[in-house]
């Protein structure tokens, strides 16, 4: 699978913050995620193992009991079934990858189609 750059594909999945899918195999998933100030991705869990880098902007993630002020260039490592949480205090750009793949991220035609 190839992805070649567009800014068409993004979904709203909580106020504030979208997602594009990029690409994906058998195991992971590759994502963008965009966040504009002041969004809030409240706390959850889920089964996916889920590492990030952070591209633009400045986010306080807090993973389990620890909080974390990430910086563009700051990466992280979710394990699954960890509680975790988001603040974004400034607009920001995030790369993200899951593992296994989150059927609920494919784009909606691949998931309609099976």
């Amino acid at each position: 699978m190839f992805y070649k750059v567009s800014e068409c594909g993004y979904r709203q999945v909580l106020p504030g913050i979208s997602i594009k899918t990029l690409v994906y195999g058998e195991k992971t998933l590759f994502s963008e995620f965009k966040m504009e100030a002041d969004s809030i991705l409240p706390q959850h869990s889920h089964l996916h193992e889920q590492t990030g880098y952070l591209v633009s902007g400045k986010v306080r993630l807090t993973i389990g009991p620890e909080t974390f002020d990430a910086c563009p260039g700051d990466s992280w490592c979710i394990p699954g079934n960890t509680d975790h949480s988001a603040e974004i205090l400034e607009a920001s750009l995030a790369i993200e990858v899951f593992s296994p793949v989150r059927e609920d991220y494919l784009p909606e035609k691949e998931v309609n189609d099976e």
